[in-house]
């Protein structure tokens, strides 16, 4: 794939060289979560989601996080900015074998980028519950499923918090997606901000 920078970006044989961070906040800024559906004007970005999942990770940690445990938070789903695609979890066991391994190389290349550490249990443990309860919150106040409806149709165990942790971080609405633009600039100022300074 050609992109936005110019880079060349083989999806088949990624290098960690293949994209600017540019080209990656803008990617996952384009990327939709839920399919694309929203109960609001605009869909949800995965780069929104992203930064989702990282302040409620910020606010259940008891000591803080790590600029490197952050930025591996922030780019749990790198990988799908890269692809451009999002599948709804239900679809995922249908894209079989070579959807998984593509991935896996991107999400290699990503950590190679990025000084990715491997997730350690309890780590990988608070984020996967982080991720859930973002997942959860999305599903109520950006889709519009019902609290029991999470529960029961989506399989969902985590609940949905109220209040949007991003709203306080940025000052914005609470739950409403952000356009592309501001979600790839908000998205691309953290993953600066957490990148080892040269």
């Amino acid at each position: 794939m050609r992109l936005p920078s110019g880079r060349r970006l083989d999806l088949l044989d990624p290098t960690p060289f293949d994209w600017a961070d540019e080209d990656l906040a803008l990617g996952l800024a384009r990327t939709y979560r839920w399919g694309g559906h929203s109960a609001w004007p605009l869909p949800l970005s995965v780069a929104q989601h992203s930064l989702l999942v990282l302040a409620l990770r910020r606010a259940r940690s008891l000591t803080g996080l790590s600029d490197a445990t952050a930025r591996r938070e922030l780019l749990h789903d790198a990988d799908e900015g890269l692809l451009g695609f999002d599948p709804i979890s239900p679809l995922k066991p249908f894209l079989g074998a070579g959807y998984a391994a593509l991935a896996a190389r991107l999400q290699a290349a990503i950590a190679q980028r990025y000084m990715l550490d491997k997730w350690q249990a309890q780590d990988r443990r608070a984020h996967k519950q982080a991720d859930r309860i973002a997942a959860a919150s999305e599903a109520v106040h950006v889709v519009g499923w019902s609290a029991e409806e999470v529960r029961r149709v989506l399989r969902i165990t985590e609940q949905a918090v109220d209040v949007d942790p991003l709203a306080g971080w940025f000052g914005t609405a609470s739950w409403q997606p952000w356009d592309a633009a501001v979600a790839a600039e908000r998205f691309l100022h953290v993953l600066h901000a957490l990148s080892p300074k040269a």
